[in-house]
């Protein structure tokens, strides 16, 4: 016994440790393994799919951002049924990534045909617009027309796909043919050297170049002059879209839009697609993708960019490094990253913009997200939801459609019926001549010149009206060049543009004291908030000195005290 005993303390705690490890089953070990791993890939996937049950399968809300004078927002967003209700990922597919990838990959996309139109650009481009002018599918079958007329009034919606993307892709599809349905004319603007068109020119298109948008939108805005036009941007057509709009602000000939995952800022993506292992996949994909672009326009790219740094690319920087920079003539890609955000151009859009951008987006980060400068403008409204992915918003048991395509069309279609699609824009410009009243000072002042480096110069009204007149004719011309393979050319649109900058400041019958008055009222809300504003300084400098003088202050009055009390006990009656 008391052998036995001394053995069985002689075994250290590790050999029963082992012992009793040994007695469990082995197909045990399995299942502790395929859990372990279950909930590494729940976490490194983004799995949502608990988070939802919890919920029970309501979704989440939809986060509006805007500014609370906004009138798009009053009369266009606030009757979208869509936009205040909930999102729910389809339930296989909880999960950003999944999303993103079933989007690429599995997705099953409209079947239909497009109608191909070659717009020939002034440098020697050629844009492949695809029209979609039929669709055949199971549950619908959808006729229209050949041919447009130019007086029709049937609105038109451009599509701009994202990086390395054209008509081709499953939610470009999936989004024209939402439109097309509806009885709307759809058209896609591939990107140069996309969509089975090779180069033609010495020029490519990146984040940031705005050129061959703003042709075509002018070109189609000349052509069906009668047609509202609205625009839908995706990723990096997204950028484009944002970027356009705020270079040319009121000037723009459309009548809303809608921006879909943009990257907002490219610096920070760069960043954001670099940080964690799951990102960095993307970014192998992405490369993957503008390598293949590479590869269908060698002889130029081979001419023109480092070939060989483009061949050894292993990342988005790296082949924007090599070949983007160069083409488009910047210095580094950090300078051409800055240059092509879109987020530094929100503040100058003037026409409806609905921004859409989810939280988890694998690709363009929450982070770059420009939530201040979209509540200041008030044609912005930015919708925000907690999933979706990139590009992809997966809706519904079967997967078969798209949340953000149904939130755009509901969008446009009540910015259709609404009094903003009629509104003039001649009293956004006319508000800003009102403040002063007629032949003062003022109006023969200097007005403000920002040019695109940030730099701010003053112009005189002479000057300005000289560089108007000088600058039209030359506009037609390069205009005049841009031709569609199936017309006989287009004229110049720009008429309608200049015509809202040569109006006089002060209507004929308008009474001075309609301008003087409301302008004394200004100033006396100014002098007013300038004395509140004195006040408020000097209780400020009294309260920050205080440590300082008050010290002073009691010694000074605590030996005036001390000399009038002595004096006054000396002259006192004994």
């Amino acid at each position: 016994m008391d052998c036995s005993s001394s053995v069985e303390s002689c075994q250290s705690p590790y050999q029963i440790l082992l012992t009793a490890a040994s007695l469990i089953p082995i197909s045990h070990y399995f299942y502790g393994f395929l859990f372990i791993c279950l909930v590494f890939l729940y976490n490194f996937l983004e799995i949502h799919i608990i988070q939802d049950l919890f919920t029970g399968f309501r979704g989440q809300p939809v986060c509006l951002t805007f500014n609370s004078c906004s009138d798009v927002y009053q009369e266009v967003v606030s009757q979208c049924r869509i936009l205040h209700g909930r999102y729910l990922t389809t339930p296989w597919l909880s999960s950003p990534h999944i999303q993103t990838a079933f989007l690429s990959l599995f997705d099953w996309r409209p079947a239909f045909h497009y109608r191909r139109q070659l717009f020939r650009l002034s440098d020697g481009g050629t844009i492949a617009l695809d029209w979609l002018m039929s669709s055949n599918v199971p549950e619908a079958s959808l006729q229209l027309k050949d041919t447009i007329a130019e007086d029709d009034k049937t609105p038109i919606v451009v599509v701009i796909p994202g990086l390395t993307s054209d008509s081709a892709d499953a939610y470009v599809k999936h989004c024209a043919f939402k439109m097309a349905k509806c009885g709307w004319n759809v058209v896609v603007s591939n990107h140069r050297g996309l969509g089975g068109i090779s180069i033609t020119s010495d020029c490519f298109y990146n984040a940031g170049w705005t050129e061959d948008i703003r042709k075509v939108i002018d070109h189609l805005h000349h052509r069906f002059p009668e047609a509202p036009l609205f625009v839908v941007g995706t990723s990096i057509g997204a950028n484009v879209l944002v970027k356009y709009l705020g270079e040319d602000g009121i000037n723009c000939p459309i009548a809303g839009a809608a921006a879909i995952c943009s990257p907002w800022d490219l610096l920070i993506c760069d960043r954001f697609i670099n940080r964690r292992a799951v990102q960095k996949f993307y970014n192998k994909a992405l490369t993957f993708g503008l390598k293949g672009y590479a590869q269908l326009h060698r002889l130029v790219l081979s001419r023109l960019a480092d070939w060989e740094g483009i061949l050894k690319s292993r990342s988005v920087r790296d082949f924007d490094n090599y070949a983007t920079r160069v083409l488009g003539k910047f210095e580094t890609v950090d300078a051409y990253y800055r240059h092509s955000s879109s987020s530094t151009f929100v503040g100058n859009v003037m026409v409806p913009l609905l921004c859409i951008s989810s939280l988890d987006d694998p690709v363009c980060t929450r982070e770059a997200i420009p939530w201040d400068e979209c509540r200041a403008n008030k044609n912005i409204v930015l919708a925000t939801t907690r999933h979706g992915g990139h590009l992809a918003y997966y809706q519904g048991i079967t997967a078969k459609s798209l949340w953000w395509v149904g939130a755009v069309h509901e969008f446009f279609s009540v910015l259709h019926s609404s009094s903003l699609i009629c509104r003039k824009k001649e009293p956004q410009m006319q508000s800003f001549h009102l403040i002063s009243p007629p032949e003062s000072s003022i109006d023969q002042g200097p007005y403000l010149n920002i040019t695109e480096d940030g730099m701010v110069a003053a112009v005189s009204d002479e000057q300005t009206n000289i560089e108007e007149e000088n600058t039209e004719p030359m506009i037609q011309s390069d205009k005049n060049k841009d031709v569609i393979s199936e017309t006989q050319g287009s004229d110049c649109v720009m008429g309608e543009r200049t015509h809202l900058t040569d109006e006089s400041p002060q209507h004929p019958g308008q009474d001075v004291n309609d301008i003087i008055i409301p302008k004394r009222r200004y100033m006396d809300q100014l002098s007013r908030q300038s004395r509140n504003s004195i006040w408020l300084l000097a209780y400020i400098a009294l309260v920050t000195t205080w440590p300082l003088v008050g010290p002073a202050l009691t010694l000074f009055f605590k030996k005036r005290f001390r000399n009038v009390l002595a004096r006054i006990s000396r002259t006192a009656p004994r």
